[in-house]
């Protein structure tokens, strides 16, 4: 079990928390300040993961546009499922806006517990500052300056811009076109290998960035990580329900016959906590549970896989909300757009990177885009084995729902077997 990153990390913040904490209660001075100087390493650790936030998200943003175009060219099926994918994200990040509001109205976070956790970090200095209004929202879409605005954290226009440079890539001779997308698919590996060797050291990091918030915040944050736990857990859970809804309603498959068919695949993303490892178990329930043909699970399951993730905008924009919170900040309709803009194109975009890389990469540029510090990201990290779990069987249940509702809109000619029963 140690040799599991995710359980080294969580032992590892538990560990801080619970000698910081022991620490400002019993230690002398000498020992507090030791563990401050402790601290600075957990600090280095989290700039280590940031600086490469930018350049990974235009790096996979480019190449993740490339291989949507490359998916698109495949025919009109490829197409149907691009679009669906692209809307159920969409509903899914405006769906976890919803849900947060209603959730944190009935259950708030506290007071007590939210200043434990702003304590244990470093709040960036300039949260204060005014949100947007809708003509500088607007305005600020596309860059003056693309150099300057990512070297400012300017994520949304970032973004923007990256994805007309990777719609303008597909444009290109194929040669250039591949060029160009070798380039940054090396870029987006290179940055990923630092980020996994950055991770590596995960537990020492977490470790000392725990020890700070237990010295500054004592048990009081304990409840609120518990807190954010289940409010991300929750919104997986509620999308699971959407995409129940989805294959009875748009897909009018019986729930007997639909629960059936994707229970296993979600014992499956249960124990393994991977999409890709429970392809296989969706292609054989939707194939012969549901009488789904195999020109469309071929197709779409594995596009799916390799392009959606239900949960994705959902979650990553659900973290950066229970941060909002902590820092009792509330965006304005332009940054919650924004937000909703970058959690999906993000989503697409990081996709085909592994669980723990994209935890940053996709829910750093949604906090810097609502004006949130990143600090207490590396502490959320810490726990994310928990709702990654409810993560992965959403993502599992929606790729079959989207299947079983192309399956239905896309039925096999004439004299063929009929797609859904």
């Amino acid at each position: 079990m140690l040799r599991s990153l995710s359980v080294r990390v969580l032992i590892a913040l538990v560990a801080g928390l619970g000698l910081g904490a022991a620490a400002a209660a019993y230690a002398g001075p000498d020992v507090k300040r030791a563990i401050e100087l402790f601290e600075s390493i957990g600090g280095l650790w989290l700039n280590s993961l940031r600086m490469t936030v930018v350049p990974l998200i235009f790096a996979v943003l480019v190449t993740g546009i490339a291989s949507v175009a490359d998916a698109a060219a495949t025919g009109r099926l490829a197409v149907k499922t691009i679009v669906l994918i692209v809307v159920t994200l969409t509903f899914s990040a405006i769906y976890t806006v919803a849900f947060a509001q209603g959730f944190y109205a009935l259950w708030p976070v506290g007071e007590a517990g939210a200043a434990a956790l702003r304590a244990g970090a470093s709040a960036a200095p300039d949260l204060a500052k005014q949100a947007p209004n809708l003509i500088d929202f607007v305005k600020g879409l596309a860059p003056q300056n693309a150099i300057k605005a990512a070297s400012e954290d300017a994520i949304l226009p970032l973004v923007v811009f990256a994805s007309f440079f990777g719609f303008a890539v597909t444009r290109l001779p194929d040669a250039r076109r591949r060029a160009i997308t070798e380039f940054f698919d090396s870029v987006g590996e290179a940055m990923v290998t630092i980020v996994r060797w950055v991770l590596w050291a995960a537990p020492v990091g977490v470790f000392a960035l725990g020890l700070g918030v237990g010295l500054r915040a004592g048990v009081g944050a304990a409840g609120e990580i518990a807190h954010y736990i289940a409010a991300i857990s929750l919104t997986n859970i509620g999308l699971t329900v959407v995409a129940y809804l989805m294959a009875v309603g748009l897909g009018r498959l019986p729930l007997g016959r639909w629960a059936r068919a994707v229970a296993p695949v979600q014992v499956a993303a249960f124990a393994t906590q991977s999409s890709l490892a429970c392809l296989p178990a969706m292609i054989e329930r939707s194939r012969d549970d549901l009488g789904i043909p195999d020109r469309i699970t071929g197709l779409v399951l594995p596009l799916a896989v390799a392009l959606f993730r239900m949960t994705g905008p959902a979650a990553n924009l659900g973290v950066a909300l229970f941060v909002a919170q902590v820092y009792g900040v509330h965006p304005s309709v332009a940054q919650y757009a924004g937000a909703i803009f970058v959690s999906v194109a993000t989503s697409l975009a990081s996709v085909s990177l592994p669980g723990q890389v994209s935890f940053f990469a996709s829910i750093a540029p949604i906090c810097l885009t609502l004006g949130l510090p990143v600090d207490l990201l590396p502490i959320l990290i810490a726990v994310e084995v928990i709702p990654d779990i409810f993560r992965t069987i959403g993502n599992v249940t929606g790729d079959m729902a989207i299947t079983a509702i192309l399956a239905r809109s896309d039925p096999e000619p004439a004299g063929a077997q009929a797609a859904v029963a």
